[in-house]
């Protein structure tokens, strides 16, 4: 399967993880980072997920649909984590897994 196949997977991808990475160190400087470990955690594994799963589309895996599987599932859990805070970049990291989340559960629909 060709690269270009995936081109918009692998932008949402890394749209993600940057999104990820920066609710991460955002969720750091809250006053109140104990409430935020949760996010802090599924920042983390969902930002190396999609950095993992960006970098296998583009060397030719050949398994994209278990990858997109549990991509979409990690995705998932990063954006309902972080739907629960009220904090901008909670916001448009959920959002950004939640894109994500839906173009990986296409890829395999």
């Amino acid at each position: 399967m060709s690269y270009e196949k995936y081109q918009s997977l692998i932008q949402s991808l890394h749209d993600c993880m940057a999104a990820c990475n920066h609710c991460f160190d955002a969720c750091l400087m809250e006053d109140h980072v104990e409430m935020m470990r949760e996010c802090i955690r599924l920042d983390r594994e969902c930002a190396d997920f999609c950095a993992y799963f960006e970098q296998a589309l583009s060397k030719g895996t050949p398994f994209v649909s278990e990858l997109a599987k549990v991509c979409a599932t990690i995705c998932e859990a990063c954006g309902n984590e972080c739907n629960r805070h009220e904090h901008n970049h909670c916001q448009r990291c959920a959002e950004a897994c939640f894109e994500c989340a839906d173009q990986c559960r296409n890829l395999v629909a």
